[in-house]
This record gives structure tokens, C-alpha cells and sequence, in this order.
């Protein structure tokens, strides 16, 4: 395979893994544990609902999924005790190796996972996800467990949009994906503009590959998660799942653009690192956005401290925990 046919040969719909019994059969042949991981913050209307699917049909009808973890942010409402009270492992990201400096961010409530799962294999799903259905973690675990070389699965999926006046449009989701992430892909990594969603918050890989890759602690985990798996290990050991649709809470402009800043520093950061580009001059750290007032246009800013995490492989703490030999 080329990369050229990447598509075609490593892209998969959901109703190919509905055969829920077939995976528990390979991953007990193989001798696997999974973990499914929500990072959240103030999900309190959703994440109920999301670990009793998950719990029912995964755990309790087929033995598919080992443990469903939490890690927070620093919640303000009912998140965690709900969490708690369905039948999640929930922890605190600040108490998960306390000895470390303290970020906030969902890369790192991902990274930290590391450390608190115990699977072969990752599942993390997004926590806002109003449509969840079973399948948002089965499928993903379909090519990681019947496949030979697959290491780490994305979704895609539609992207109905959820108005402000809680009317569901059928399209406009993703928008972030298809002004920011393909067009920089296009111009460096062609290759990559086969991932159809690369923005996605719901993928699986296993532990192996993800202990190996650095974490931004911000919106950029998924766009470099994405570039160090292809430059580490190219792009045949990833694969695509189409999930049918997905709805959850969208962001207005201005959080879009939040995040698309976060993104392309993070992706200006990887080319530079990759000696792709040579920039020569100060990136600055600053989004600088304008919000009309009475009288005047008040200047807002967005600061980001670029933090990122590295591979959980090279963390003596993880190491000792799961008796990896030193270096």
C-alpha cells in the first residue's frame, strides 16, 4: 500500500465492527485490557449518559472494555459525582502525578491517562457527545483488534450544528478542520488530507505508540498527535472510522478562533521541528481578538504558554509503575 491508497484500504464504516462478540474473542485471544478515557470539564449533562451506555453494552452485556476513566479539569458542577456515581474511575488531572508542574488543558488530562489506565489499548471519547451510542468506542477498537498493523484509529463522522437556538442543522460542524487544518496540511502534508476529521476528539491507539509521543496540554493534542505518529511511524499504521453522526455543543466564532490559534501554533511549532521551515522571527504566544461595546471596540487577548508534556515513556514515576526497564 501507498500512500496514495491510504483511503481507500485504511478507511472503515462502523457497521464493519458491529459484531461486538468477534472483538471480545480477539482481544481475549490476544490477551488485551482496553481503557476508555472521558477527559472533561463541567459535562454534568452528559457524561451520565456516556458511561451507562458505555457500561452496559461494553462492559456488562460483552466484556469489551476493562475500566471507564474520567480525569478532570477542576470541574465547578456535578461532573465528577455524576461520573462517580455511574460507575467511572474518576480522578483529578492536578492530583495524577502531583510532583510535576500543574497544567490545565485536555492534552493534558489525556497525557495523564497514561499513567492512570491500565490498558493495552486507549479509547478517548469526548465527554460532550449528545448522540453517544456504543459504537463511538467499538468501532475504533475494530481496526486496532482486526487489523495487523494498525496502531491508532481516528473517527469521522457528519457534523451536524447545534444553533443557539437548539436547532439542529444538518451540516457546519468541522469547521475549524476545513479553514485551518486541511489547508496547512495541503501545503505540507498532502498525504495527511485523507484524514477526513483529523480534529476529531474521539480516537484508540495503543499504549505503545501513545506512551512514545510528546502532549501538548491544550486544543493542538490532536493535530500533533496526528504529525509525530506520521513522522515517527507513517501513515499506514492509522486508520479511519466513520461513526455515522456526531452532536454536541458547538463553539461560536470567537472560541473557534481560540482554538484555531492554539492549532496552527502548535503546527508552526512541529514544521519548524521537523526542519520543514525556518522562521525568522519571534511567533508570538498572543491571540488578539476585537468585541464591539457601547461607544468603542474593546481589545480582547488570548494568551498561550505553548506547554507540552513529553512522551509519558521518559517520566521515571510511569516507568517504575509499569516495570519498563531504563533506557
Amino acid at each position: 500500500m501507498t500512500d496514495k491508497n491510504w483511503l481507500h484500504y485504511n478507511t472503515f464504516h462502523h457497521s464493519n465492527f458491529s459484531d461486538i462478540g468477534k472483538l471480545v474473542e480477539k482481544k481475549n485471544l490476544a490477551e488485551l485490557t482496553i481503557s476508555l478515557c472521558m477527559p472533561a470539564l463541567n459535562e454534568e449533562k452528559t457524561i451520565a449518559k456516556q458511561i451507562v451506555i458505555m457500561k452496559a453494552e461494553l462492559m456488562t452485556r460483552y466484556p469489551l472494555i476493562d475500566e471507564i476513566v474520567v480525569v478532570d479539569s477542576g470541574s465547578t458542577d456535578k461532573t465528577c459525582e455524576n461520573a462517580a456515581t455511574y460507575g467511572a474511575i474518576v480522578y483529578a488531572a492536578k492530583d495524577i502525578l502531583p510532583e510535576l508542574p500543574e497544567f490545565r488543558g485536555k492534552g493534558e488530562n489525556l497525557w495523564k491517562a497514561l499513567y492512570v489506565t491500565k490498558g493495552d489499548i486507549i479509547i478517548y471519547l469526548d465527554s460532550d457527545i449528545t448522540n453517544i451510542h456504543p459504537r463511538f468506542a467499538y468501532a475504533l477498537l475494530g481496526p486496532l483488534l482486526l487489523g495487523n498493523h494498525i496502531k491508532y484509529v481516528k473517527a469521522f463522522y457528519d457534523r451536524p450544528l447545534l444553533g443557539e437556538d437548539a436547532k439542529i442543522r444538518p451540516t457546519g460542524g468541522g469547521r475549524v478542520t476545513e479553514l485551518v487544518i486541511r489547508p496547512m496540511f495541503s501545503l505540507f502534508f498532502p498525504e495527511l488530507t485523507q484524514i477526513l476529521q483529523p480534529l476529531s476528539g474521539e480516537y484508540a491507539g495503543y499504549r505503545e505508540l501513545l506512551e512514545t509521543i510528546p502532549f501538548p496540554i491544550g486544543y493542538g493534542i490532536e493535530t500533533s498527535l496526528i504529525l509525530d505518529i506520521f513522522k515517527k511511524y507513517g501513515l499506514d499504521v492509522m486508520a479511519q472510522v466513520d461513526l455515522g453522526s456526531r452532536v454536541h455543543r458547538n463553539q461560536d466564532t470567537k472560541a473557534l478562533g481560540k482554538m484555531a490559534f492554539v492549532i496552527m501554533r502548535t503546527f508552526f511549532n512541529r514544521i519548524e521541528n521537523y526542519d520543514l521551515v525556518k522562521i525568522r522571527q519571534n511567533v508570538y504566544n498572543e491571540l488578539i481578538q476585537y468585541q464591539k461595546v457601547p461607544g468603542h471596540y474593546q481589545r480582547e487577548t488570548f494568551c498561550i504558554k505553548g506547554h507540552e508534556r513529553p512522551p509519558m515513556i521518559e517520566i521515571p514515576e510511569y516507568r517504575k509503575k509499569f516495570n519498563i526497564s531504563d533506557f
